[in-house]
């Protein structure tokens, strides 16, 4: 028997989206789950999402909105200036208040252990991505968690023989590309459909062992399972750099 390997997107504190789709997906206990950050901020529940996770022991990466968290909380400190403002205008708000205006320690330290990327052998996890110019020792939190349009728009894998599965960038931002579709390039494929944004609310988790896509829309409630090939866009890299110029 072959056990999944399922890689969850960005779910932005949608719970109760979360809950569908892992309901449609019934991984089992021996089936690897990933989740690749930005489990918090912006949706109603973040809170519930961390503790989900959490309880299930499942493997989740930091990504930028956990990033955000703990450098305005995760020194023990009163937060105040232009840190915490910044993170309450992301997103943040709608965090504490699904908290109840608490974090619970253990929380916050469970977030300070998230790594920053995971190496599967034939594919790479990492919230954003990296940065194409550079050998990944000399890459940080800064690449791995905020990265866009430089590692969209390689015209060359970083890896030969890894695939790279960010999430961070709502799919629908790139040109042409309708909400709910994920988006490939060179050697990455992106999995971050927008579950908190109004033009999608597609939240996507990948089963990459047996190549389906299970969503679950925030608003609608609704629930899909479709072929990767019929669901994904291949990016052509000189559209990404033209965007950059």
């Amino acid at each position: 028997m072959t056990y999944r390997r399922i890689i969850i997107g960005d779910v932005h504190g949608h719970y109760d989206a979360l809950l569908r789709l892992m309901e449609a997906i019934a991984p089992s206990d021996k089936e690897a789950v990933y989740f690749l950050g930005d489990l918090i901020d912006r949706g109603p529940n973040s809170a519930q999402v961390v503790e989900f996770v959490m309880k299930n022991r499942y493997r989740c990466l930091l990504g930028n909105h956990e990033q955000m968290l703990l450098e305005v909380l995760g020194g023990g400190q009163i937060p105040t200036g232009e840190l915490f403002q910044g993170w309450l205008y992301s997103g943040g708000h709608t965090t504490l208040v699904s908290y109840n205006h608490r974090i619970p320690q253990e929380h916050i330290e469970w977030m300070k252990k998230l790594p920053l990327y995971l190496d599967l052998g034939d594919i790479w996890l990492v919230h954003a991505g990296v940065q194409p110019d550079l050998p990944l020792e000399q890459q940080s939190s800064t690449q791995f968690c905020w990265v866009r349009d430089e590692f969209h728009s390689m015209s060359e894998p970083y890896f030969p023989d890894k695939l790279i599965i960010t999430g961070h960038t709502i799919t629908f931002t790139f040109p042409g590309i309708e909400p709910g579709r994920l988006v490939s390039g060179a050697g990455w494929l992106d999995i971050d459909t927008g579950a908190y944004h109004p033009h999608s609310n597609w939240l996507t988790a990948l089963d990459i062992t047996n190549g389906l896509v299970y969503q679950a829309n925030a608003r609608e409630k609704k629930v899909r399972k479709l072929p990767l090939e019929e669901i994904v866009t291949p990016i052509d890299p000189s559209i990404v750099q033209a965007k950059r110029a």
